[in-house]
């Protein structure tokens, strides 16, 4: 199931999507990246984008949007392989249909994150750790949740904010990063006198 946009510097295409661990790559759910079939970079090719690809990930039937880099040109015809967190994001089932258009975003200057639980916090330097996981990704999205492992555990965190605009890319940017209270966080007791 394929549409071809009008605009000969653009590219559209509707694929059939399914989680990487179902050609045995599950390593790539670390990060952004999606596995394209190869008439996609054919198509790709034959027009006039910039570099780094970086698309807009479409779920027409829940309305929700996010972006993302491309890892390879390796899958069947008619179909995307995604990492599942990205699905779980999207709201996709397998096999539900997606659109993808081939998109230009701004380097990100600031990015605000909210982690889901405190423990995250509490593991030693949460901020390496997420400026390694970040090394896998090539955009951020407001709204979205990314997943990042350490230590044989997943720790999943908001995108609350990035400027200068709502999706941005984070290849080879030095971002600014804050942090909002985690999501399970409450406020210490006061002692009563």
């Amino acid at each position: 199931m394929e549409f071809n946009g009008d605009d000969e510097s653009s590219f559209e295409q509707c694929y059939r999507c399914y989680p990487v661990t179902f050609i045995e790559k599950a390593h790539l759910d670390k990060g952004d990246k999606i596995i394209m079939p190869p008439s996609a970079l054919n198509r790709l090719a034959s027009l006039h984008i910039e570099y780094p690809m970086l698309f807009q990930l479409i779920n027409e039937s829940v309305g929700k949007t996010t972006h993302c880099g491309v890892l390879e040109f390796t899958a069947d015809e008619g179909i995307v392989y995604f990492p599942y967190w990205m699905m779980q994001n999207m709201s996709l089932e397998e096999g539900d249909i997606v659109r993808i258009k081939n998109m230009s975003l701004v380097k990100g200057t600031y990015i605000k994150l909210q982690p889901h639980t405190q423990d995250f916090l509490d593991i030693t330097n949460p901020k390496a750790i997420l400026e390694t996981t970040l090394r896998s990704y090539s955009c951020l999205t407001t709204g979205d949740t990314i997943m990042v492992p350490y230590n044989n555990k997943q720790y999943f965190i908001n995108v609350v904010e990035a400027k200068p605009s709502s999706a941005v890319s984070i290849i080879e940017t030095d971002c600014e990063v804050d942090f909002a209270p985690p999501l399970d966080y409450k406020e210490p007791e006061k002692p009563q006198n």
